[in-house]
């Protein structure tokens, strides 16, 4: 079991302590990490890295970023560019809910952030992680419990996560439209479970996951 943390130990908003911790040990390229979508029905499973600058006005500029769960959609969004334009680089990787069914949902997670850090355009010296550790990445990591409330990078991820799988989502809308994708994301909402017992499963649906299987043993 991870130890608990204190409230003492959960800054009022994510700072960049870890970060400048390794910083100040020569390691310039701390790359945050997150995810998106791990304990959805359907679409995939999104992970977003960010790599911050060295600077003093980084939290001035990213103010109001934190964790993704803890602001509304329109927040999110508005945040998106500013991130985007502060990082020194970030990118976004995601595992198909096809690949969450062959390999489960903990290997696809890594194998999302795994593929976020392929696309970044600069090489990260350190990652920290949002309560994982990726065992076959050849970096040195921290994982950090309730890292997207404690660290700004992972925030950042974690931002970048949940918009780009919500879009994801969206445009599924026009694939699928009686499913609602739009509305829940893929969540296990009342709606969600309504619609999937009178439409049966999608293709972006995941077989694996407990309510999708049961429907199709139905």
């Amino acid at each position: 079991m991870p130890p608990r943390l204190t409230p003492d130990q959960i800054p009022p908003d994510p700072d960049l302590s870890f970060e400048q911790a390794l910083w100040a040990v020569g390691l310039s390229a701390v790359a945050g990490l997150d995810e998106a979508g791990r304990g959805t029905w359907a679409g995939p499973v999104m992970a977003a890295a960010v790599i911050l600058p060295d600077q003093a006005d980084v939290c001035r500029s990213l103010r109001g970023v934190r964790d993704s769960k803890q602001l509304r959609p329109e927040v999110r969004s508005s945040l998106v560019p500013l991130i985007e334009e502060c990082a020194l680089a970030w990118a976004v990787g995601s595992a198909s809910a096809a690949e969450i069914d062959e390999v489960g949902i903990l290997p696809a997670t890594r194998l999302s952030m795994l593929r976020a850090l392929q696309g970044l355009t600069l090489p990260a010296d350190h990652l920290l992680i949002d309560a994982l550790f990726l065992p076959d990445v050849a970096v040195p990591q921290t994982a950090l419990i309730k890292g997207d409330q404690r660290s700004l990078s992972i925030a950042a991820a974690s931002i970048l996560a949940k918009t780009s799988r919500d879009a994801w989502m969206v445009e599924q809308e026009a694939l699928y439209p009686e499913y609602g994708f739009a509305r829940h994301k893929g969540y296990g909402t009342a709606l969600h479970q309504e619609r999937l017992q009178r439409y049966g499963p999608c293709p972006i649906h995941r077989r694996s996951f407990a309510p999708v299987a049961a429907l199709l043993k139905k």
